[in-house]
This record gives structure tokens, C-alpha cells and sequence, in this order.
């Protein structure tokens, strides 16, 4: 998709689709104040009439409207002027992303960055968000179905006019960029997500970190089965054991900041597929673990984005990938492993195996000394319970660094919501036969297993991104979301100083 930034009046200018804004009470953005006067006032008599629906994101399409040189005109509704927040903004923005992915038209020209929230948002954070949400908007994966006879007629709009009221800048056009960046590893991220699990093993994990690290030119480590034997990662090897797929942990090091400085390390739960091992899970829409690798995704497509804006930060990915299977060399209830660290963990529930991969992983990335760790997994149905599928679930052993993701997920509108890291917790991991069980009963599934991981994360700051919620959504409209990434990039364009673009 191909982006520019032009400054004019909307009635103007010339493309398939034109798109302007307008509030609940009837009023209208400069941009669409100057088609309103255009068409003499006919756009204000449509409002007034009742043909848009006051909530954020209704949509009018309205076909040869005189005083606009486009051939069409969609009107998005921006919900009432007095509560025009972020959320709202946000809510046009991808009303205008559908509606241009499905038009016939192959250009358009988008007249909503004048809508200014009240929140006080600049023109590039307008401007970066309408980037990556139309953008996003545009994302397609193509299923594996067989050929159709039938020529397929491709749609959507490809070229985008972001119309303003002043020039553009270097400044604007990084923050147009910074929003494509983050949806070409949102996309990324989709695609691995959605893939079958019979085709993103924990091999195509690391093909795809390969093929990524040559593309842009950063270091991609695969450690193998007997590379990991070699550091005692007995944990993670207990839940690989069931499976004929062998695991990797895929170890990228991106190198933009200075050579001295202390790295961000990222760390991605990448079962590829998670049947629950012996720990069966039920039949009913086991499908969806496929999914199970989001977290490694994310970090994945959040490197493509850090990499492709070149941004000025040391970066460390961490992938453990492996599948979850039952077998006859499956790890069993009541097993007793002994992880990296040299903890030993009484395996309890074979289906709490995201934890049991990524405790070897946090104990890794100790080498690294690092700035901060965060890992990110799609670890506990418990959060979907507590939190649903809005926020991502946040934990960390430091107040700053929660409180710098959950600053920053806001300005991104990929939000995460803190829970609880209290010591009282850690109580309910007690085992009679190991330094600890990998599960804490029935209450606070979420809280316990950040309280597990938090036990291999001692020797720096460290946050959790619990994103079982967040990470797919299910339905007619199944499918990986791309998130956390808009979260992770945002962090760690801030960590470099915002420079980016």
C-alpha cells in the first residue's frame, strides 16, 4: 500500500473514494466544512435528515456528489464532538480501513487527520495511527482452498492520499512510516498465527527468523534438540517430547543502538500446536491452538517493524518453539523436570506447558544482560476470563516498566490492564516433591503463572504480556489479530528516543 501525505481541501482532489468525517450533533471538521460549502450545503442536509448513524464508525457512501471531484464520497461518523477521544478516532479510522478494502476503487484520499481528539493528539500520532490502521485494514490471508475457474476481481484501494491542513514534513512522513512499519510485522505476525499448524512448525519459526535476519540484515541463532540438552533445558525438552516435530530456540540479535548499550530482550511462546500433552485438552475448538505460537509471532513481527523503521536500539528475540503432544514419551502428571536454572519443577498439569518453555527461555537471557525482558505468550484461559479479549494481561516484578507498557499501549490503543505480582501468591506453587509445581490451583491461574516465571526472572526488570485474549479472536472472522505488536513497537520507539522514520 502506498502512502502520501498531501495538504488541500478534500473537494479538490481527485480519486476513486474521498473520505471525511463528521460528528453526531451535525458538525463538521474544517476538511468537510470545505465539501459541505462546495455542494452548497447539501451535506449538512443529509446529516440533519438522519442518514448517518451517531456512533463512531458509521459509514454513508455516497455515489457522484456534486461539489467533490472524487468519484465517491464516504461520509464517517465521528460519534459526539464532546467525547471525540482516541477511541473514537480509532473507530472511524477502521470504518474507513473496511470500507476501502472492499471498494473498487483504486485510490483514495482519507480527510479525517483535522479530527482532532480531545485527548490532544498531534497531527503525526493522527497521522502514524490512520497509516497503520488502514493499512492493517487491508490485510488479507490467502486460505488454502483449491483453484476457482472463476477470475478473481481484486479490490480494494492501494494507493492513499492522507489529506491535512498544512505541507508535509519530514516528521510527517515518519510518522507514516513508523504506522506502515507496524503493520507490514502486525501482518507478519497474522500470517504465522494463521498458518496450519501441520505448516508453522517450530522449524518454519526458524526459517522465517532466518530468511527475516538476511532480509535485514541482523544475527539469527537456531540452537537444536542436542544444543539445548548441552544447557540443561530440561524444562522446555519435557514438553517437546511427545512430539515427532523437533523444537528449536531461535535466538535474534538485532544491533542498531550503540555497541556498550544493554539490550531490550524480547521472548515469544512458540508451541506451535498444544493438544494439552497427556493433560488432553477437549475436541471443541481445539483448532484454534494452532494460535498457541502468537507470542513468538509477535516478537518476530515486531522485529520486522523495528528493523525495517532502523530504529537506534539493541534488541534481543527469544523464541522456544516446540509442539505439545501426547505420546508415549510425552512428559507425564506427576513427573518431576529440572529447568536451566537448576530449579526443579513437579509437572502437574501437562496443558500449563507455555510456562514450562519460556522459564528456560528467561534464564537465557540472562547472558545478555539485559535492559529489561518481556515475553509475551498466550499462557492462561484464566485471563480471558478476568480481562476478556480487550486488554492483554500485564505483570512485572518493576512498577516503572509496567507502567511504561501500559503509557504506552494506550497511545498505540493495543492496551494492556496490571494484575497483581504479590508475594502472598507464590504460596500456592508449593510442591512436596520439587522446588515448585508448574500450576497453583484453580483461583488466579493468570497472577500464579506470572508468579512461576517471575521465580527465572530475578536477575533483571521484567514484564509479562499475557495476551490469550488479545492474540486471535474467534467466530466467522477467525483469526490472528497481530497483536501485541502496535504495543512493542510503540515501546521500543520510545526506548530509542522516538527516533524512527
Amino acid at each position: 500500500m502506498e502512502f502520501t501525505i498531501k495538504a488541500g481541501t478534500p473537494e479538490k482532489v481527485r480519486a476513486g473514494i474521498l473520505v471525511v468525517g463528521a460528528y453526531a450533533d451535525g458538525a463538521l471538521p474544517p476538511s468537510t466544512q470545505a465539501l459541505d460549502k462546495a455542494a452548497k450545503g447539501k451535506l449538512s442536509a443529509l446529516l440533519k435528515r438522519g442518514d448517518l448513524d451517531d456512533k463512531a464508525g458509521a459509514t454513508l457512501l455516497l455515489h457522484d456528489f456534486s461539489g467533490a471531484a472524487a468519484e465517491r464520497v464516504l461520509v464517517v461518523s465521528l460519534g459526539k464532538a464532546e467525547d471525540f477521544g482516541d477511541k473514537a478516532f480509532r473507530d472511524a479510522l477502521t470504518a474507513t480501513a473496511k470500507a476501502l478494502a472492499g471498494t473498487v476503487a483504486k485510490d483514495a484520499a482519507v480527510a479525517l487527520a483535522d479530527a482532532a481528539p480531545t485527548s490532544g493528539r498531534d497531527l503525526a500520532w493522527r497521522l502514524q495511527q490512520a497509516a497503520r490502521l488502514i493499512a492493517d485494514g487491508a490485510y488479507r490471508f490467502e486460505p488454502k482452498k483449491a483453484p476457482s475457474k472463476e477470475a478473481k476481481k481484486e479490490r480494494g484501494a492501494r494507493k492513499i492520499t492522507l489529506l491535512t491542513g498544512e505541507k508535509s514534513s519530514a516528521a510527517l512522513e515518519a510518522a507514516v512510516k513508523r504506522g506502515q512499519a507496524i503493520a507490514a510485522g502486525m501482518a507478519l505476525t497474522r500470517d504465522l498465527g494463521n498458518q496450519p499448524g501441520n505448516v508453522c512448525t517450530p522449524t518454519y519459526l526458524a526459517e522465517t527468523a532466518q530468511a527475516l535476519g538476511k532480509e535485514f540484515k541482523f544475527g539469527v541463532e537456531v540452537l537444536e534438540r542436542a544444543d539445548m540438552e548441552k544447557l540443561g533445558m530440561g524444562s522446555l525438552l519435557s514438553v517437546a517430547r511427545g512430539s515427532h516435530q523437533p523444537p528449536k530456540f531461535i535466538v535474534m540479535q538485532y544491533k542498531g543502538g550503540k555497541a556498550k548499550a544493554k539490550p531490550v530482550v524480547l521472548v515469544g511462546k512458540g508451541v506451535t500446536f498444544d493438544t494439552g500433552g497427556i493433560s488432553l485438552k477437549p475436541a471443541a475448538e481445539m483448532d484454534e491452538m494452532k494460535y498457541d505460537m502468537c507470542g513468538a509471532a509477535s516478537v518476530i513481527g515486531t522485529f520486522k517493524a523495528v528493523a525495517s523503521l532502523g530504529l537506534p536500539i539493541n534488541l534481543v528475540g527469544i523464541v522456544p518453539a516446540t509442539e505439545n503432544m501426547p505420546g508415549g514419551s510425552a512428559t507425564k502428571p506427576g513427573d518431576v523436570v529440572t529447568s536451566m536454572s537448576g530449579q526443579t519443577i513437579e509437572v502437574l498439569n501437562t496443558d500449563a506447558e507455555g510456562r514450562l518453555i519460556l522459564c528456560d527461555a528467561l534464564t537465557y537471557a540472562e547472558r545478555f544482560k539485559p535492559e529489561c525482558v518481556i515475553d509475551i505468550a498466550t499462557l492462561t484461559g484464566a485471563c480471558v476470563v478476568a480481562l476478556g479479549k480487550i486488554p492483554s494481561g500485564l505483570l512485572a516484578n518493576d512498577d516503572d516498566l509496567a507502567a511504561e507498557l501500559l503509557k504506552r499501549g494506550t497511545e498505540s490503543g493495543d492496551r494492556a490492564w496490571q494484575l497483581p505480582l504479590w508475594e502472598e501468591y507464590q504460596e500456592l506453587l508449593k510442591s512436596n516433591f520439587a522446588d515448585m509445581g508448574n500450576i497453583g490451583g484453580r483461583y488466579g491461574g493468570t497472577i500464579t503463572a506470572a508468579c512461576f516465571l517471575s521465580r527465572f526472572a530475578k536477575a533483571y526488570k521484567w514484564a509479562h504480556l499475557d495476551i490469550a485474549g488479545t492474540a486471535w479472536i474467534s467466530g466467522d472472522a477467525k483469526g490472528a489479530t497481530g497483536r501485541p505488536v502496535p504495543l512493542l513497537t510503540e515501546f521500543l520507539i520510545a526506548r530509542a528516543g522516538g527516533q524512527a522514520g
